[in-house]
């Protein structure tokens, strides 16, 4: 096995290139075919990541030089087990988004957009994920930043309503500003150490005055901190996630942020693992921790609070991160991993509940377990999992990083661990105010949308509407009464309108509990994951096994 696994480390760019190149060809054409071509690619990817989850688990970390050119002239895709579990996971849920995406589209009949545009877009965001995951240098992984940038620009604003375009454009400022950053230091980086290949730079950099090494550290860890949300660079991600249909926002936040974690564990472990700006580290962990969570508290939008839970959560990584021990790291990296399960998980049922019972604001929903007992139970296990509550995988990840945090032994580290459990316990607060709000309570008469009222984005303001804001009307009329303020509502992946519905699309429900259950796996197989991100860690931390990978010879 060991002397062919190493060709299946680019399948994981190519295939999704591959195919959605293929889809582009056939255009709108064979509907059917399309669907299957989306879904299989992304299933032999979820294979392929599986595959080598267990291979460099076994023999160790692969690596492929693209063209035959060795490293560092060549581009070198490198798997070891960090990486090929950030693979698998991403297939895994991006899978189970696509299909859900399938079945909104054949449930509003709304199947021209998705297949033309978003189906392509979403496997060159899958290829640019799986690239900045694999990449062996900087600059390639500068290349799967833009890859999966370019192709978000599209996804966010897909539809083009005006809430989709107006978030899309704050996105595009934002991402670019950090690409810019990211590139400068690329090129800084270059500049210092005469390669950007980071088995390379490992070796080399500890040549370089200590001061530009600081700067090249600070200016990495700056781009990647603004990808991943982390606080003071997060105010963008609660203005941009909620305002794009369900799939898309699943998608993004439960694993763009990552990428950009995923990037600070890797620069962090093996370009400077000296530890000079762990303090500040932790001290943005805190900070992130806790203000995400007070914003999330103040939300009556359920994807706005979700989209501060998901800033907050990343201090728990951070965290990890700053720690830089074993332990630490080897949490990180499984929050991580838990993460973004939970989060797409989460993120889908709030579609559902816009679907039925026709928005997302708390203020306007009620009864749901009554109404949709199975949409219930499906938020009911991710949410807990997202506060912590024991056993589930979002305590075991928790309770490791704040076992870690007193190892550590510092009065910060206490600091973050007291900051830790807050979180969580206000997470659960949060978590409780949506089931009373939208699940527990009786509804107020008339706010919950009857099946088959339609819901349109209500954006432009109209003085003389004879109803209240996001007023329905009933389902006979099949239309929603203008609104007197912009009010954004529920629409399609083409921006069309949604009806709801008594009963949900079969495929939708399907792939959301798909994820969920994937939830319960990280509780269940618990014990062999938690073993593997030890041993992950212990990579990290020896960098060894790294630069022996794709230097065989080694490196000067």
């Amino acid at each position: 096995m060991a002397d062919f696994l190493h060709y299946l480390v680019p399948l994981p760019v190519v295939l999704p290139l591959f195919t959605a190149g293929l889809k582009l060809a056939i255009g709108t054409r064979l509907t059917r075919l399309q669907r299957a071509m989306s879904v299989i690619a992304l299933s032999v990817v979820l294979v392929i990541g599986l595959v080598l989850l267990f291979g460099v688990d076994a023999y160790g970390p692969q690596v492929v030089h693209i063209g035959g050119w060795g490293a560092p002239i060549g581009i070198a895709l490198v798997a070891d087990r960090l990486s090929a579990l950030m693979v698998t996971v991403s297939a895994a849920i991006t899978l189970g988004v696509l299909v859900y995406s399938i079945g909104q589209g054949l449930a509003d009949e709304d199947e021209v957009a998705p297949l033309a545009v978003f189906h392509p877009t979403y496997l060159i965001l899958v290829a640019g994920v799986s690239n900045a995951f694999l990449a062996g240098d900087l600059f390639n992984v500068y290349v799967g930043f833009e890859i999966l940038l370019t192709a978000s620009y599209v996804l966010l604003t897909i539809g083009g309503t005006q809430a989709r375009i107006r978030a899309g454009a704050t996105y595009v400022v934002v991402s670019l500003l950090s690409s810019l950053v990211f590139l400068i230091a690329v090129g800084l980086t270059y500049a210092a150490a005469g390669t950007v290949n980071m088995a390379q730079l490992a070796v080399r950099l500890p040549g370089v005055p200590e001061e530009l090494r600081l700067v090249l550290q600070v200016l990495l860890l700056a781009a990647f901190a603004i990808k991943a949300a982390v606080f003071p660079l997060s105010a963008w991600l609660p203005d941009s996630y909620p305002t794009a249909p369900a799939p898309v926002t699943a998608v993004f936040a439960g694993l763009l942020t990552k990428v950009g974690v995923y990037a600070m564990i890797r620069t962090q472990t093996l370009l400077f693992p000296e530890g000079r700006v762990d303090d500040v580290l932790m001290w943005a962990a805190l900070a992130t921790m806790v203000i995400g969570i007070l914003g999330a508290v103040a939300q009556t939008d359920i994807k706005r609070l979700l989209s501060f839970t998901l800033v907050s959560h990343i201090g728990y990584m951070v965290f990890g991160i700053a720690l830089g021990s074993a332990h630490g790291m080897a949490g990180a990296v499984y929050y991580v991993a838990h993460h973004i399960t939970v989060q797409t998980g989460l993120f889908l049922v709030t579609g559902l509940i816009e679907r039925r019972g026709g928005s997302s604001s708390m203020t306007d929903l009620g009864g749901l377990a009554r109404l949709s007992p199975l949409v219930a139970v499906l938020f009911f296990i991710p949410a807990m999992n997202l506060a912590g509550i024991p056993p589930l995988s979002g305590f075991l990840g928790k309770l490791g990083l704040m076992q870690a945090g007193v190892q550590a032994g510092t009065p910060l580290a206490y600091t973050l661990v007291a900051g830790s459990v807050l979180t969580s316990l206000l997470t659960l607060y949060a978590i409780a105010r949506v089931w009373n709000h939208a699940f527990w309570r009786t509804p107020i008469a008339g706010a919950v949308a009857e099946p088959g009222t339609v819901l349109e984005e209500a954006e432009e303001e109209s003085p003389t509407s004879a109803f209240g804001p996001g007023e329905a009307v009933g389902p006979s009329s099949r239309v929603r009464a203008p609104v007197a303020r912009p009010v954004a509502r529920a629409a399609t992946l083409g921006g069309r309108t949604i009806v709801t519905s008594a009963t949900l699309p079969a495929t939708m429900v399907g792939a959301t509990a798909g994820l969920v259950v994937m939830g319960l796996a990280f509780t269940l197989l618990a014990g062999p994951l938690i073993g593997y991100c030890d041993r992950a860690a212990a990579e990290l931390l020896a960098r060894t096994p790294y630069i022996t990978a794709v230097f065989p010879g080694g490196t000067s």
